[in-house]
Order: structure tokens, then sequence, then C-alpha cells
């Protein structure tokens, strides 16, 4: 009863006039039982002629519901036929209610005959209901329904990308296929086929999903090499939309490694020329194939630096780019290493010259190392990329980093004073960069990054003016020897003199003060400075709140800001492997202070270190050490790269220092073990090094 009031009141909201014929006379009951309030209920029997005139003449604008208990009388003798043909006409058998309840005309009768499984769901009808127009014909009816049984949009490639995803849902069998059995229960498989035909030219003895994503495949495969294509180039735009698609990315990635394994993709790269495969993303072997031939090649100096660079920028566009960025990152990288390496001379024949030819050109060696191992572990695929690996570290440790130091190592042999003028040197920096901003009453502010060397601090200027917010520039200075960091703080605070401790703590002194430690640091500062002065850490200063900022700048003249993320992983034996991530670490650390600071009217800021460092990736030969032990009256403290005592003995391999020649006050004296060689020193790293006198370290 129900369903029959809303079925007509469906049809009324199309039609004042609704004729029911009750064919098999049983319906009585239920037209007796309705009950409208707008619309008034006429049984025809012999009174056509006066029911006519009531409903068109006497109340042209009231709704009737006309009810005939039996056949419809035969057009020649139905007095009424006019009306009814303008008008409409409710049907009480299954096929017509389902019509009048999705609000179809009689024309459609035939699409629910055929497919009567599908609308025996009232849920499933309701969603077809949704979904249907008033200009909608058979076939675009038969694709909402096919739509609804796959659970996804009105178009065949909606409806594809779905069948797709079922078909790559890793359930047990029993479980799958729910979607497609639902097609076939509701008479849509030859549809189905039907539109996969028309759009893409699929034809097949064996029609299936399964086997129409093989032919997928491999038709787009063969599309981009020489294969044999049997679907049309609309399945190549299906293909592409699916696998950018985010909603199904998932499943074509199971489907691709599936169908490759089926079609025996892995065996047909063997023989083709990497170059023709760089438009293709279909696989990720394309991927595997393409490095592997371009790691080759870079090996081999086959290929030029600018065609490695070309195709790594045509595979960003890869659905598989991201599982390789960082191997396609590496091999440019290990690319550029190679042709900057061919392209450098090294000569020095003074310290001036050594630091400012390393600041210009040199410097782009130990950056280029550095990204290429950096993202070599960040690809997480280390042994797909040894023989780069081996390649460039040979010719970093051989034809660079020894290189340059063993000639940089005669200049250092032949100097009495630790001093490379023009070059700076690092205990002038508050007077050289500092006390211009103050004496000019301009409040600044100094970010001090333990071990953050030149190559990387040229790497942040990049990022700095990428910002397009700020200015910036670079410049060397010389470290203190050792090159260690109590010394490095010590040098870079206001000072009149620096000493080191005569104990075996290595503790540097300014002005007979302490600075190990940030209280300390914050003492010398305050006492130093005649405007507010203070210090603080990275961390800390990161957790203030953006109005306590304002205020810390807002009280003092001068902060120093102390971050330290290199030098702490690269001076732990158990992490020094990770200094090159920590170094991508703290270029993005950095860049969050100066955006702190400048957020709260920091105006000028100073990027700094206390030393560099030395780093190789693979294990330090017993050849790169120092066989000679500290020899001398008093041995005070030793490191990997440097010795403090006083009577220390000439040896070979050491070259020694008084305080006086590094510009240190007191009588302590300095041994450094020359080039990159180290000393042994039980428990501690040896990759990761510092202290000594090498380019990078100073």
């Amino acid at each position: 009863m129900d369903r029959i009031q809303q079925a007509l009141t469906k049809i009324f909201e199309r039609h004042r006039i609704v004729f029911w014929y009750d064919t098999k006379k049983e319906l009585r009951q239920d037209f007796e039982s309705l009950d409208f309030t707008d619309i008034e209920k006429i049984e025809l029997n012999n009174n056509a002629f006066m029911v006519k005139h009531r409903i068109l003449r006497e109340q042209p604008d009231q709704k009737f519901l006309l009810y005939h208990e039996g056949e419809q009388p035969q057009d020649l003798e139905n007095w009424l036929l006019d009306v009814q043909l303008a008008q409409g006409e409710f049907r009480t058998d299954q096929v017509s209610i389902w019509l009048s309840e999705l609000g179809l005309g009689l024309e459609f009768a035939d699409v629910i005959q055929s497919h009567i499984e599908f609308f025996n769901s009232g849920k499933r009808r309701e969603a077809l209901k949704k979904l249907l127009k008033p200009d909608d014909t058979p076939g675009m009816i038969r694709m909402k329904i096919l739509s609804v049984c796959a659970s996804s949009g009105p178009r065949i490639d909606e409806v594809l990308e779905s069948l797709l995803e079922e078909l790559a849902d890793g359930r047990p069998a029993e479980q799958k296929d729910e979607k497609i059995r639902l097609i076939e229960r509701s008479s849509l498989s030859d549809f189905l086929w039907d539109q996969l035909k028309r759009h893409y030219s699929y034809d097949s003895g064996t029609t299936g999903v399964k086997d129409f994503v093989i032919e997928l495949f491999k038709s787009c495969y063969a599309m981009g090499t020489d294969g044999n294509v049997r679907l049309n180039s609309d399945a190549l735009v299906f293909l592409r939309r699916w696998k950018d698609s985010r909603q199904y990315e998932r499943a074509f990635e199971t489907l691709s490694h599936q169908c490759a394994e089926i079609l025996g993709i892995e065996q047909d790269l063997q023989s083709r020329d990497f170059k023709q495969l760089v438009e293709l993303d279909y696989f990720q072997l394309i991927d595997k194939k393409i490095l592997s031939s371009l790691i080759k090649s870079v090996s081999d100096r086959t290929i030029s630096t600018g065609d490695v660079a070309l195709l790594a920028r045509q595979r960003r566009q890869s659905h598989w780019y991201n599982d390789f960025r960082g191997l396609y990152n590496a091999v440019e990288y290990a690319s550029l290493f190679l042709s900057t390496l061919d392209e450098i001379s090294i000569s020095i024949n003074s310290m001036a010259e050594g630091i400012q030819s390393y600041s210009r050109v040199w410097y782009k060696i130990d950056q280029l190392y550095r990204k290429f191992l950096f993202h070599v572990r960040k690809s997480g695929q280390i042994s797909l990329m040894n023989p780069l690996i081996e390649l460039v570290e040979n010719l970093y440790t051989n034809k660079y980093l020894l290189k340059i130091n063993d000639n940089w190592q005669q200049v250092v042999d032949s100097i009495t004073q630790w001093e490379a003028s023009p070059v700076e040197s690092q205990r002038r920096f508050f007077k050289k960069w500092v006390d211009p901003f103050l004496s000019n009453n301009k409040k600044v502010f100094v970010i001090i990054s333990d071990a953050l060397r030149f190559e990387i601090g040229e790497e942040l200027l990049g990022l700095i003016r990428k910002e397009d917010r700020y200015e910036a520039k670079i410049d060397p200075a010389l470290s203190m020897l050792p090159s260690y960091t109590q010394l490095g703080m010590a040098a870079l605070l206001p000072n009149k003199e620096l000493s080191v401790a005569e104990d075996d703590s290595a503790t540097a002194f300014v002005d007979g003060h302490s600075s190990m430690g940030t209280a300390n640091r914050n003492k010398i500062l305050s006492q130093s400075v005649s405007q507010a002065a203070t210090a603080i850490q990275a961390k800390d200063l990161l957790q203030l709140n953006k109005d306590d900022c304002r205020q810390l700048i807002k009280e003092h003249d001068v902060v120093y800001v102390y971050h330290n993320r290199i030098d702490k992983t690269g001076d732990t034996r158990d992490s020094e492997e990770r200094v090159f991530e920590a170094a991508e670490e703290t270029l993005q650390d950095v860049i969050k202070l100066i955006k702190k600071l400048t957020a709260a009217n920091a105006n000028n800021l100073l990027v700094t270190s206390d030393h560099g460092f030395v780093y190789q990736d693979k294990p330090i030969d017993d050849s790169d050490f120092v066989d000679a032990e500290p020899v001398g009256s008093q041995i005070l403290f030793r490191d990997r790269r440097f010795i403090l005592g006083k009577g220390l003995v000439d040896q070979a391999g050491l070259r020694k220092f008084t305080s006086k020649e590094v510009n240190l006050a007191g009588d302590i004296e300095i041994q450094i073990p020359k080039s990159i060689n180290r000393l042994r020193l039980k428990g501690s790293g040896s990759r990761y090094v510092h202290g000594g006198a090498s380019l990078q370290e100073v």
C-alpha cells in the first residue's frame, strides 16, 4: 500500500491526471484505502463523458486519479484515450512500479526487464535514481546501472578503474570480485565488453577483467616500443589517467608488477637501449633498466653531464620516480662530480691563495661528494650504486682530498704564523663582522652551527637566496688551530686573548675565562659588550612563541644562537656515517632559525661555524694513520687530528706549532698529523674528523 501511494505521488509530480487500470481486479481495496489531500479519486465505470467534462471543463486545475477495475478499453472504444495519452498512467506490475519509482517512462521497461536482478535491491535502485537525468537514453541508463554495480562514476573509464581496483585486491578469491559478479548476475556482462570494444577496441575470445588489463599493459608498452598493438590510442589515454590517479595508484602498481611478470618485461628490456625508454613508465622495471644503464654510462664516461641532467629531469614525470628519486639525484651528482673534478687544477703557493681557490672552486668537489653520498643513502638501494660509489670514493680520496691537502700541507709546513691575510682570522670574527653593526646602533644576531663547513655554508647561501626575502653573501675565514669546537667557539666571542687549559680537558679560555657551555659564553658576551647581549641554544629559540621571541630581540642588541647537529652526529662513532644526513637537516634548521628571527623583526644576521671537518665514507686504510705515537715532556690532550702538550718531540708525519704561532697565549704546543692523516685513538670514529689543518677543516 505504501509503495503504491509513493509511486502515485511520484507520477503526480509530473501529471495532473493519472489513469490506473486494475487489470487483474485485485487492487480495489488498495484504491479505496488511498488517502490524498490534494488528489481526487474517481472510478471509471461507464461514466467517461461525465468524467471528461469534469476533469477538463469543471475542474481544470484539480488533480485526479482515475481508477478502472479491469482491462483498458480498446482504443476505438476509449472515450478518454486523448486525455490518457496526454497525461500519466499507473501500472501495478513490478516493472511498472520500478519505472514509476525511478521517474522513468514506459519506453524504458525493456531496460529494467533485461536487468531484473539489479532492480531487486532497493539500495541499488536508490543509487541509480540519484544518477538519472531527464534526457537519459537506454544506453546511458545501462551505463549508470553498470556504474552502480561497480561503485564508480557513470563513465566507462571510471567503471574500469573500480573493477581493476577490485582485481588488485589482495583478499582471498572467495571474498573478491563482488562487483564483477554483480555485473554478471545483472546481465550486464555483454554490455560491459561491448563498451570496452567500442572505447578501446578490446576484442578477445577470453573476455575478462584480468585478460583486459594484460592486453592493456601489453598494447601500451608495444606502442612505445615495437610490439604488436591490439588496443587503440584511447586505451593509452586510459592507462595514463589510471596510473596518475591518487585514488587508484596502488591498484595500478599491483597489476603493473603482475603483468610485467606475465609479459616477460624484464627479459624484453635487456635488449633495449635505455634512451628509447625515457618516455615510458608503465612498469617499475623500466626505471631500474634506465638507472642501471645510466650508472654504467656515467661510470664508463660515455654520457655527458648535460645528457644525465636532461634524462633525470625527464624521469621526474615517471610514476615510479619517488621510488628512485634518491638514485636519480645520486647519479646526477656523481656525473657532476666527475666532470667538475676533471676541470679543476690544483696549485697552491700561499695560505691566502689556497683558501681563495678553495672558497671559489674546489669546495664544489666536497659539496658534490656529500650530495652524492647523501642521496645514495637516502635511496636505500646502495647495492645498485656500488660501481659509482667505488669510483667516486676512490677519485675523491686519491685524486682530490689527498692531493689537495698534500699540496696545502707544503704551504702549512713553510709558514711561521697561522694566518692567511687578506683572509680574516676566525678570532677577529666579532671585531670584523659583529662590531660594525653595534657601532652603528644596529642589532645583530649570530647563528653558530657546529661543523658547518664552507661548502655547506655555500649551499645554505643558495637556499637563503631562494627564499626571495633576503639578501645574502658569503666570505671565507681561517679557523683557529687546532680546529676543534672549544677553541673555535671561544674565537667567535669578543676577545683580546685566547688560551687553552694546561690539563686534559682542552678547555678554551677567553681573556682568562672558560668558554665552555652556553652559560659561560653568555657571561663573556655580557661582560665584553656595552650593549645588551645574550646567548641561547637553537632548540630553545625555536621553542619560543612569537611574543617571547619578539621580546628577546627587543631586549638585546646582540644574540648568539648555538646550533649543534653535524658535530654531534659526526663525533660519535656509531652515528658518524649519518653526518651528511645531519648536514641536510642542519640546512633546514638554520633556515628555520633565520625565519624565526626575521619574523620577530631581526634584520641583520650572521651565520658562521667553529670549524669544518673531513669525512670519507669508506673505512680508513691503515696507510692513512700516522705510525708515530705522541712523545713529549707532557701530553695533555690527544684526538684523531691533534695533540696538545709541552716539550713535544718532532716526528715524521706530524707538524708542530707553538702557541705563539697559532695566536694563543701560554706555552702549550700543538702537533697536527699532516695532510688528512689520523692519529690512532681507541674507541673513537675515524671517518669523520676535525682538529687538523686541512682546507676542509679550517
